[in-house]
């Protein structure tokens, strides 16, 4: 635990700071003070942005509701980019729009020399057929409208505090994660050439308690290959049908179909060479015959680790070779796999187990298999974290805290732990 002669982020005072606005005041005015007794050229510590954090609480929670009622699926953000964009603004950082599609890119320069490291949220809310218990219309069920909300008031707490931050902190708004195009749309119009950063960072909402951080050291998330096989000949149909059922048995790993599979799915990322160490997830659909008689088997999966790629298409290929006039073919590369760096995963855990105490972070092992991510084309080209926010309440459910499920509701009090723990470790990379 941290210890008490070096004011910190605890668990206790990112609930409560939430939580409670008048201790979030007393909090922000005893260390504001304190800060400003010491002068100002003493580098940006924990205690000073907590302190800043806490008069921000109530208005991020009222950003992020807003945000919730209004939500924007893949090329449609307008709104919220032009939200986003007014906001850091008017915090003073450098903004740039329209940047592969709705994207924003923001950039805050510190008064001491440093490095620039670069941080990331999502904007887009999931369309009605991602929502897993079915939905009617779009909604943000996948947290997008928290990690938009923390990375605003990320940049607003460095704002505040420019004078004590070194390095550059630069910030990208992507659209388009949930049909994921929009970090090749931010990349390809040339975001890291233009702003070049050292490392990147991001962070997910995640089934874990508020409070809590799990780090992803050479774990994360699966990218996802693609084929198409075309029959032709004598009962093509029923052919296809069969084909279709043996590629389905390639995946080692059911979708969840109760709460309780997803307990055990969240405590097996968590277990060192557990059931998810490898994995296969392998969808096949058959479609019927064309009045021409070809008709088509179209498969979907992903795999772990993603070196197995060459291992399952070869398996899809054998198990076609039998069926006579068999066409396989995969349309393009697999998307990647989303591999987080051991390093500045471990050095974040090291940074908050610091400020939050040993409770607040735990290490996953393996990827939640059924999730995919288009920051690992960020991460393709820089080092740097994908981190899960845990946002599960106290006595809730666990599909409350399950990104995609209809009933997603996640505690608000994640936002201020978002903010504090992000805003202390840019600043501490950026110093570095």
């Amino acid at each position: 635990m941290t210890r008490p002669s070096k004011p910190a982020l605890t668990r206790r005072t990112v609930l409560g700071g939430t939580a409670a606005a008048g201790a979030g005041a007393a909090l922000a005015s005893g260390s504001a003070a304190a800060a400003d007794s010491s002068g100002r050229r003493r580098p940006l510590d924990q205690a000073a942005i907590d302190a800043v954090a806490a008069r921000l609480d109530s208005d991020l929670i009222a950003l992020r509701r807003d945000l919730h009622q209004h939500p924007e699926t893949t090329g449609q953000e307008f709104r919220t980019a032009a939200e986003v964009a007014d906001r850091l603004r008017a915090a003073g950082l450098a903004v740039t729009t329209r940047v592969g599609g709705n994207g924003v890119v923001a950039v805050l320069k510190g008064a001491r020399p440093g490095r620039t490291v670069a941080y990331r949220a999502d904007m887009d809310a999931v369309p009605p057929e991602g929502i897993v218990t079915g939905g009617t219309e779009a909604a943000h069920v996948c947290g997008h409208d928290i990690h938009t909300t923390v990375g605003v008031g990320v940049a607003q707490v460095l704002a505040r505090l420019r004078h004590r931050l070194s390095g550059r902190v630069v910030f990208f708004f992507q659209p388009g994660e949930e049909a994921l195009v929009g970090a090749r749309a931010m990349i390809d119009a040339g975001v890291l050439e233009r702003t070049r950063p050292e490392e990147i960072h991001a962070l997910h909402c995640g089934p874990f308690p508020v409070g809590q951080f799990a780090v992803t050291p050479g774990s994360g998330l699966p990218g996802q290959d693609r084929a198409v096989i075309t029959l032709t000949g004598p009962d093509t149909t029923e052919s296809a049908r069969r084909l279709a059922a043996e590629i389905g048995g390639l995946a080692t790993v059911a979708p969840p179909q109760t709460p309780a599979d997803l307990e055990r799915m969240v405590a097996a990322v968590q277990t060192p060479d557990g059931p998810l160490a490898r994995f296969v997830v392998a969808r096949a659909r058959a479609k019927e015959a064309d009045a021409e008689g070809r008709a088509e088997v179209q498969v979907s999966y992903r795999c772990w680790p993603e070196e197995r790629y060459v291992e399952v298409r070869e398996e899809i290929r054998r198990l076609a070779k039998p069926y006579a006039g068999a066409l396989v073919s995969f349309p393009a590369d697999p998307f990647p796999a989303m591999v987080c760096p051991q390093k500045e995963a471990h050095a974040l855990a090291r940074h908050l187990r610091r400020v939050l105490g040993p409770g607040g972070v735990t290490v996953l092992h393996a990827a939640f298999p059924f999730n995919g991510e288009d920051f690992a084309l960020f991460l393709d080209r820089l080092p740097g974290t994908y981190t899960f926010l845990g946002v599960r309440a106290p006595g809730a459910g666990i599909t409350s805290s399950y990104p995609h499920y209809g009933d997603f509701d996640p505690d608000e009090r994640a936002i201020g732990v978002g903010v504090r723990a992000m805003s202390g470790w840019l600043a501490a990379r950026a110093r570095a």
